[in-house]
C-alpha cells in the first residue's frame, strides 16, 4: 500500500484550535508518519471576522516545519490550504488570495456549521462553485440536515461537490449514531476523500491505519487507495475526479 495523503488536517501551532506549539506540531507529525501519511494538506481555519493566517504565513511555517521534519528524518510532504467557514465573502476571500485553496488548485475544502439548514449548505456549495472551484464538503457526516435525510448527499455530488468524512467519525470517536451515518455513506460509495482533521495527539490525533483497515476488511484494498491515495493525489495534481 502506498502511503496515504491525508488532505484535512490543523497541525500547523497557533494558528486556531488545533496544535497549540510547536512541539506539538511535531509529535503530531510522529504519529502521522507511523500512520503511514507521506503527504498532507494543511488546512488551518478561516473563518469570518477572526484573525485569520495569511496565504504568506502558512507558506512561511511549512517551510519551516519541512526543515524542522527533514532534521528528524521525517517522510512527509507539506501543502497549504485552508479549512473555510462558509460565509458571503468566503468566495471572495478566495479572488483576493486572503484564504487558501487545497494545494495550490481549484479544490476548497469547506464547512458549515452542524445545525445549518440544508438549503443554505446547498446555496453555498454553490456560490464557491459558481466562483470557479471545486467544494469538498468537510466532515459530511456532522450536518443533521444531510444526517435525517441521505439523498441529500446526492443532490450535492450531482452538483458538483466532493465528500470528506473523518476518519474518528467512521471509527466511532464521535458517537454511535455519527459512526453508523459515516459508514452508510462509505457502504453506498457517496464518499471521495477520508481524513484525520487532526486537532490534538490525543483523541482527535492524525491517525488512519485503523480506518485504512476497517475499510480494507469491510469492501477492499481499492477502496482504500482510492479515499485514501488516489483521489486526494488528483486535488494535488488539480485534476478531476
Amino acid at each position: 500500500m502506498v502511503s496515504y495523503i491525508d488532505i484535512h488536517a490543523h497541525l500547523l501551532y497557533g494558528l486556531d484550535d488545533g496544535a497549540k506549539d510547536f512541539e506539538t506540531s511535531m509529535q503530531m507529525f510522529r504519529i502521522a508518519e507511523k500512520n503511514n501519511i507521506g503527504k498532507i494538506i494543511l488546512t488551518p481555519h478561516y473563518k469570518p471576522m477572526r484573525h485569520n493566517a495569511s496565504p504568506g504565513k502558512i507558506a512561511q511555517m511549512i517551510t519551516h516545519l519541512d526543515e524542522q521534519l527533514k532534521k528528524e528524518g521525517i517522510d512527509i510532504q507539506l501543502l497549504a490550504g485552508n479549512e473555510i467557514y462558509y460565509h458571503s465573502e468566503a468566495v471572495t476571500k478566495l479572488e483576493e488570495k486572503k484564504a487558501c485553496t487545497m494545494a495550490a488548485s481549484d479544490y476548497v475544502l469547506v464547512e458549515f456549521s452542524p445545525m445549518d439548514e440544508f438549503e443554505y449548505i446547498r446555496n453555498g456549495i454553490y456560490q464557491v462553485m459558481a466562483g470557479g472551484y471545486r467544494p469538498i464538503l468537510a466532515h459530511a457526516e456532522r450536518y443533521e440536515c444531510i444526517a435525517r435525510q441521505i439523498e441529500r448527499v446526492d443532490d450535492l455530488i450531482q452538483m458538483g461537490c466532493y465528500i470528506q468524512l473523518n476518519a474518528g467519525s467512521v471509527m466511532g470517536q464521535f458517537g454511535f449514531a455519527t459512526k453508523q451515518f459515516a459508514r452508510k455513506l462509505l457502504k453506498q460509495q457517496k464518499v471521495h476523500f477520508v481524513a484525520t482533521d487532526a486537532h490534538d495527539t490525543a483523541k482527535r490525533a492524525p491517525n488512519l491505519n485503523e480506518c485504512a483497515r476497517y475499510i480494507s476488511k469491510k469492501y477492499d484494498d481499492d477502496y482504500t487507495r482510492m479515499l485514501l491515495y488516489e483521489n486526494p493525489l488528483c486535488i494535488i495534481q488539480n485534476k478531476y475526479i
